[in-house]
């Protein structure tokens, strides 16, 4: 074939085909397009029947004989020729053409009768570009929002087929109704849920490459809305003007995935009027009635003056009275059996028999009342009652100390200025808070017996000082700390431990800093102030890799700059914990230990934050948590989640009069300069382990001996008063001093004083140096409220008192833990827990059950 050699485009037929009859040439199969993928060639094949000869053309030009593979057979059902040709075509080839169309390929088939031409094919060089042109973007949506991923595939031949990927997990919206993935490659999704949170991928394929695009992430976010409010509660003043409030929280539905918090307040009060109830009083008395026959008149009264209302009590007393109305000379009527006329001499016996009866009555009172006053005088030198348990139930000592120089205003107060030119009255228990006070207390002469004092006995439980010239004292305060035990419930330790706990507190070594501190890095860790319950807690991964951080905490001991306002209290101590330019990822945990009984009805709690400029001010408060901040309050302890480091206090709002302040109630003793002398210390303080532990410090200072048990007294806020007393003194071994039998502290100086404990103080006096045995009981009560007993029995020497080991804190001897030993859960399994629930699922098997089954989900 001459033409298929050259460049001819002509069609002639070639010179050995035959022209016998026949049919023209039918295509069993024409050449299909294809794609040149890399460098390796593509063959194009051609087959049809009846068929003499089969030729390719390419792009207008015959492709030469020599590059033609052919193959010949007859069809068994026609007798016809079959013939099939192939041809390979190379990326050279298809890259060295250059025309206005694709490169493209077609066969020519010849018969007897004529030539038929197939489909043109053609044939592309197959290529997928590295970058999407549109990558999908993250998006925060609302829950039922659309969702909408825009993606466009790099430029490809063949265009490229999209897929989406969720968490790596391909995304059939055959399964899926919300979902469509077929609009121009995006992903739709019309009604946001929970668990369409995640990581979406688009990825694009085609017989060259596969790519995949940059993640997006998408969170389907709740904002919080209002629960239902509740019932208003009961008016809090039982009497008067009051105020009931009620409440909400933000948990129809809660915040989720950074939601919104709700707007609004979670409190609403308003004022009430309760009415005051009215005790009945009786109006005066009826005039006598006639005299009876029974020689009796009788009066009447009733109780309207005013009668008892609004639960008011009923008067008090006897509605109605008799009386004899002839002062004995009436004649009953049974007398009228015997004459009228009675001898002389059984009258004159009669008046006899009365006289002497009336003269022996008064002579036996008159020995009574010699005989007790002499005993009592036997009893005190001091000319005051010997006050025994039966004494103490009657009431409780005031006093009143005039001084009339400068030195004596010490001895009460120390920071108040002498006036030198007019007396000062200071009325009030011996309890004193200050540092000086306490020397000053403890000091034997104050217990002595003082020859410039004047007793005056005006009643059994008052009595009046008249204080001269007394010397000055001049004290310092004492700094340091002390270890103790657990706070938790005093009151659970059984009698067998006692000896356990009862330490003694000169072999103890004191610390004069409360501060720990430590390096720490990627991996976490916890820091704790020994036996004071403040601890830090440090996550893996809240301080940057390759980092390391020397982070410290401390306890201040020193009386706290933040000043409660109103009937607001300090439920626990001032912590810093620094340094204040550090940022942490991830939120660290601060403990801090409080002295409230945990009721939301009866406490509202805030945590408050000290400015650089030396301000507090609110972070939040415990019912009204914020999404930067979130509190876990348990019985004894508040857990922060805190972003930044800095000074915290918790600050506690008394709601009403049932809110509970918890104080331990500890008893120390001593014997004083005066071999004779033994004195009792109470101490009421805020039931944490700092407080206790400040205590215990300066008792060891002065030789103080830990003497019982320390109890749990709640404390309620309904305004009422503090009562201290000394019962069941052995009334032929001891004695108690005057003045100091009994104690009463106003509500506001027990409820308002900051961390600093309160402090009263006994003395106690032997009257041989022989005893050697103390038993008597401490009684703090409050009125209308708690009370504690504690029971004293105890050595008043050394040599027979028994020393006791100490222990403390199990975090006493661990102040920093470094790393996966500061935590209870291993991380790898941190890790397994996290990804189990971290990823929102359509049942619900995530975080937000979890708690709903803990019931910790508010």
């Amino acid at each position: 074939f001459p033409s298929l050699s050259g460049n001819d485009n002509s069609e002639a037929l070639p010179e050995s085909i035959p022209s016998a009859p026949g049919t023209l040439p039918h295509f069993m199969e024409e050449p299909d397009d294809a794609y040149i993928i890399k460098s390796n060639p593509i063959v194009l094949r051609c087959k049809a029947m009846p068929a003499m000869q089969i030729f390719f053309k390419c792009n207008g030009e015959w492709v030469h004989q020599n590059e033609h593979v052919s193959e010949e057979s007859m069809d068994e059902a026609t007798g016809l020729k079959v013939r099939e040709v192939f041809i390979n075509v190379t990326r050279q080839q298809v890259e060295d053409f250059h025309g206005p169309e694709d490169y493209w390929c077609q066969c020519v088939a010849w018969s007897h009768l004529g030539t038929s031409k197939s489909r043109k094919a053609s044939v592309r060089i197959a290529y997928l570009r590295k970058n999407f042109e549109q990558d999908p973007q993250g998006k925060e949506v609302p829950i039922e929002g659309m969702i909408v991923l825009h993606c466009r595939p790099p430029e490809g031949v063949p265009a490229a087929e999209v897929e989406w990927l969720k968490n790596e997990e391909p995304i059939d919206s055959n399964l899926d109704e919300n979902i469509d993935t077929r609009a121009d490659h995006n992903l739709i999704i019309r009604q946001a849920r929970l668990s369409d949170s995640g990581n979406y991928t688009c990825t694009a394929a085609n017989i060259v490459a596969k790519r995949r695009s940059m993640s997006a992430t998408v969170v389907v976010y709740v904002n919080g809305g209002w629960s239902s409010w509740t019932e208003w509660s009961n008016c809090h003043a039982r009497c008067g003007r009051g105020w009931q409030k009620r409440s909400r929280t933000c948990t129809n539905p809660a915040p989720l995935n950074g939601g919104a918090f709700c707007e609004g307040m979670s409190v609403q009060k308003i004022t009430c009027t309760s009415l005051c109830p009215v005790d009945g009083s009786w109006e005066v008395w009826s005039e006598w009635s006639v005299c009876s026959p029974e020689c009796e008149h009788l009066r009447v009264r009733e109780c309207i003056a005013p009668p008892p209302r609004n639960g008011g009590k009923y008067c008090e007393g006897l509605s109605q009275e008799s009386e004899n109305c002839t002062e004995g000379l009436c004649i009953q009527v049974s007398l009228f059996r015997y004459p009228l006329s009675l001898p002389a001499d059984i009258e004159t016996a009669s008046d006899i028999a009365l006289y002497s009866g009336l003269g022996a009555a008064v002579i036996a009172v008159a020995v009574l009342v010699v005989g007790v006053t002499l005993y009592r005088r036997s009893q005190s030198e001091y000319g005051v009652d010997v006050i025994d348990s039966s004494a103490l139930t009657g009431g409780f000592q005031t006093f009143n100390f005039k001084t009339v120089r400068q030195g004596n205003s010490l001895l009460l107060n120390s920071s108040m200025q002498p006036d030198l030119t007019v007396s000062r009255t200071y009325s009030g228990p011996i309890c004193l808070q200050d540092p000086l006070d306490k020397e000053l207390m403890t000091e034997s002469s104050l217990f002595n017996p003082l020859s410039d004092i004047k007793v005056k006995v005006q009643s059994s439980f008052m009595v009046s000082l008249g204080v001269t010239e007394r010397a000055e004292f001049h004290g310092k305060a004492h700094s340091g700390t002390f270890p103790h035990g657990n706070n938790r419930a005093f009151g659970t330790i059984q009698a067998r431990n006692k000896a356990a706990y009862i330490q003694n507190l000169s072999s103890v070594s004191a610390r004069s800093e409360l501060k720990t501190t430590s390096l720490f890095g990627h991996l976490g860790g916890r820091l704790v102030v020994p036996n004071t319950g403040v601890s830090l807690l440090i996550p893996h991964g809240a301080i940057p890799e390759e980092s390391s951080w020397e982070i410290y905490l401390a306890v201040t001991q020193k009386e706290s700059s933040l000043q409660p306002e109103g009937t607001d209290v300090l439920l626990g101590p001032e912590v810093t914990c620094g340094p204040s330019d550090l940022s942490v990822s991830t939120p660290f945990a601060l403990t801090i230990p409080h002295c409230a009984e945990v009721n939301s009805e009866h406490w509202n709690i805030h945590l408050k934050k000290r400015s650089q400029q030396g301000k507090w001010e609110e972070v939040m408060s415990v019912e009204e948590e914020t999404t930067s901040c979130y509190c876990l309050l348990d019985p004894y302890a508040c857990h922060i989640l805190l972003n930044s480091f800095g000074t915290y206090a918790l600050i506690g709002e008394p709601i009403s009069d049932c809110a509970v302040r918890q104080l331990k109630v500890a008893v120390f003793g001593c014997l004083s300069c005066n071999s004779l002398d033994y004195n009792l210390r109470v101490y009421c303080m805020d039931n944490t382990p700092c407080a206790f532990q400040e205590v215990v410090s300066d008792e060891r200072l002065q030789g103080g001996q830990l003497l019982e048990e320390p109890k749990l007294l709640h404390f309620q806020g309904n305004t009422f008063s503090l009562q201290i007393s000394v019962l069941d003194i052995p009334p032929f071994l001891w004695r108690i001093k005057p003045f100091t039998a009994c104690q009463e502290v106003p509500f506001s100086r027990v409820w308002g004083s900051s961390q600093k404990p309160l402090h009263c103080a006994f003395s106690l006096e032997r009257y041989s140096p022989a005893t050697t045995q103390l038993s008597c009981k401490v009684c703090v009560r409050q009125v209308k409220g708690q009370e504690q007993v504690l029971q004293i029995q105890t050595s008043i020497l050394e040599s027979e008192r028994e020393t006791f080991t100490f222990f403390a804190h199990d975090d006493s001897n661990f102040p920093a833990q470094m790393g996966p030993k500061a935590f209870k859960i291993p991380y790898s399994i941190r890790q397994r827990i996290c990804a189990t629930f971290d990823t929102p699922n359509a049942k619900g098997k995530d975080w937000q059950m979890l708690a709903q089954k803990n019931s910790i989900n508010r």
